[in-house]
């Protein structure tokens, strides 16, 4: 099936990020790198925290330029849902410290939208994950920052990295969604394009 998805498709993924391009390529598929055009993300209002992961993905897959009719371009946009509040990515420190505090010993979401587009039109789909998060204390919550420096992950953190080693006591969904990318997810929904084309 990946054989027959890479023949199908050119894949773009209009992604920054160093996880998502390493997710994809475990999972088999060859792509090319295309930077969105999209120059600052609208969070919508008012809407479900689902939506908002997936409209986030969609806007940046509609700043994407399709070249040819094979290109599929594969967006992702990760947020976290605490206390009826998005959590994106830290402006600095002392945000990032800020938002760790909030969800050290408690429970949290891990929304990913992801966005298929091609010249037919767009398709989204999102992820969640529920973290469980032990209790911090400032001195586990400095040390990370300052050795691992997050600020380009929702939420402030990795769970690949040591504060997950350390703080995370369990999720209930897929782990690989709250590295950036659910590739089981997105495999499948790819798997389905093909089958019922």
């Amino acid at each position: 099936m990946i054989e027959k998805l890479n023949h199908t498709y050119h894949f773009i993924l209009a992604s920054k990020s160093p996880r998502r391009q390493t997710l994809l390529k475990e999972l088999g598929l060859h792509f090319t790198l295309r930077k969105s055009g999209l120059e600052e993300e609208i969070i919508p209002e008012d809407i479900p925290e689902e939506d908002i992961a997936c409209e986030l993905a969609r806007q940046k897959a509609e700043h994407t330029e399709i070249k040819h009719d094979k290109e599929l371009i594969i967006t992702a946009d990760t947020i976290v849902w605490h206390k009826d509040r998005v959590l994106g990515k830290p402006r600095d420190y002392s945000d990032a410290f800020q938002m760790l505090r909030r969800l050290s010993g408690d429970v949290h979401s891990v929304i990913t939208g992801i966005c298929l587009r091609n010249k037919a039109g767009c398709e989204t789909f999102h992820s969640e994950t529920l973290v469980h998060f032990a209790k911090l204390d400032d001195a586990e919550i400095r040390n990370y920052l300052e050795r691992y420096k997050p600020y380009d992950k929702a939420g402030a953190y990795g769970i690949q990295e040591w504060i997950g080693h350390i703080g995370i006591e369990h999720i209930e969904g897929s782990y690989y969604n709250v590295v950036g990318l659910p590739v089981q997810h997105l495999y499948h929904r790819l798997k389905k394009r093909i089958t019922e084309a």
